[in-house]
């Protein structure tokens, strides 16, 4: 058997694929803070376009993609999936591994996505400039390219431990024009509150989409951007999952398990979702979510409404979530330190339809260099979250067993997390359930 499945370009998918309508009971709303009742159109477009305001709240099982999007995905899509002999042999397992490589990507990472189609439509209703927030700099250099294709400008605030720790992403993402700004910062009025209480803080998600929010909001011809969580986010991420499943059904093969990191919820999302209606059909086929145990969102989370930001700008979402002031230790997955996760897939994992597993950063990156040893790819520390999965998937596979993963992202920017590991530097955190309790104790009073 060939060692990549490679779609003819012909064969790209043509339309995203919408899960709302498949769900087996309704995705709860998305709240209004101020009015405590389901948002409307006009309360998001001050920070989003309409066109992906439309996406939002589809209930079309199909939308079709814009040929200037797909003109753009020609650039590195269809992306060939990969049957790892090597590693199987390593791991000595009677299972039958693939991955779907991501990688190849200009940014690297499966991030460009959703950033060119964000951009897109920001570009047609004549935005001149995007905000957006970033932990490891996949999303940063994503959305850098993306505007980059479209004309726009872009802002993007960096998660400060991951400015530091990854230079790389962030000289990419200034490579195709983007002002790149350490979160907190001093330019915006969240960014000085948080740095007057604490002049160190290293950043998170959550402050670094409040000081993108707030930018957004106070220029009118600025909008909002955002990498993963949302449901237009996943809807684009589609393309993966959709490709996917073209390419297995090529060789016959059947998956018994999907596994992908999670950190906001969009490689997993797009990744897995175009197979939810044969799991809901009865087909024998699991989805395994994986997330760090320095920031345990859907194994450790409450489901509740809360806030996608630290500032409590955004609406209420009702997700797995470790509450919205959560600071994650500064694991080098930068991309999975958010304390909520994506309302489709918290449902999902709400309803027993997805699983989750939790890993620490040392065992994680054990697995990552095993991945890299024999089948010579290294991959971003998030990716390797999903490669551990995979690892213990592997262990005592009876014969026929199909593990298949998403590749989300190379590891050639993250080589200092890498040489933190080989120099014995690389701590396990897992995060003190107390500090989980007093975060949680603070969740918004909606239900």
């Amino acid at each position: 058997m060939d060692k990549k499945v490679v779609l003819p370009e012909s064969e790209i998918p043509k339309y995203w694929y919408n899960c709302l309508p498949d769900l087996p009971k309704p995705l709860p709303p998305v709240i209004n803070p101020a009015t405590l009742k389901p948002i409307t159109p006009d309360d998001l477009a001050p920070i989003f376009p309409m066109g992906l305001i439309e996406q939002e709240v589809s209930q079309e099982r199909w939308i079709k993609i814009p040929e200037e999007v797909l003109e753009k995905y020609l650039l590195y899509r269809p992306t060939p999936l990969h049957r790892a002999y090597k590693f199987e042999k390593a791991l000595g397992t009677k299972a039958r591994i693939y991955f779907k490589n991501e990688s190849v990507s200009p940014p690297g990472s499966h991030k460009p996505n959703t950033a060119i189609a964000q951009a897109y439509y920001n570009a047609k209703e004549g935005v001149k400039r995007l905000t957006t927030e970033t932990g490891a700099g996949q999303w940063g250099s994503a959305l850098a390219f993306a505007t980059c294709l479209f004309g726009l400008k872009c802002t993007i605030y960096m998660v400060k431990i991951s400015y530091e720790q990854k230079p790389y992403r962030r000289i990419l993402a200034q490579s195709w024009g983007a002002e790149m700004v350490p979160s907190p910062s001093n330019r915006t009025k969240f960014g000085r509150k948080i740095l007057e209480d604490d002049p160190e803080c290293l950043g998170s998600l959550g402050i670094a989409i409040s000081e993108a929010v707030e930018d957004a909001a106070t220029h009118e011809d600025t909008k909002y951007s955002l990498g993963s969580v949302l449901n237009h986010v996943l809807l684009h991420q589609t393309i993966v999952g959709l490709e996917t499943m073209k390419q297995l059904e090529m060789i016959g093969e059947k998956p018994s398990v999907l596994i992908g990191c999670v950190g906001g919820g969009s490689n997993f999302g797009g990744f897995f979702l175009p197979f939810l209606p044969r799991k809901l059909e009865g087909e024998d086929i699991r989805f395994l979510a994986v997330e760090p145990k320095a920031c345990p969102t859907l194994t450790k989370g409450l489901y509740k409404y809360d806030f996608g930001d630290t500032a409590c700008t955004t609406p209420l979402l009702k997700m797995f979530t470790l509450g919205h002031d959560f600071v994650p230790p500064p694991i080098h997955a930068g991309g999975l330190r958010y304390h909520g996760d994506a309302p489709i897939l918290c449902h999902l994992y709400d309803m027993g339809i997805v699983e989750a597993v939790a890993y620490h950063q040392r065992e994680v990156f054990e697995a990552a260099l095993l991945f890299a040893r024999t089948e010579g790819l290294l991959p971003a520390p998030e990716t390797a979250h999903a490669i551990k999965a995979v690892v213990e998937e592997a262990k005592d596979a009876p014969e026929g067993k199909v593990i298949v993963y998403n590749h989300s992202g190379h590891g050639y920017f993250d080589l200092s997390a890498y040489q933190a590991y080989f120099e014995g530097k690389l701590e396990d955190y897992e995060y003190p359930e107390e500090k989980i309790k007093e975060s949680l104790a603070k969740l918004p009073k909606v239900e």
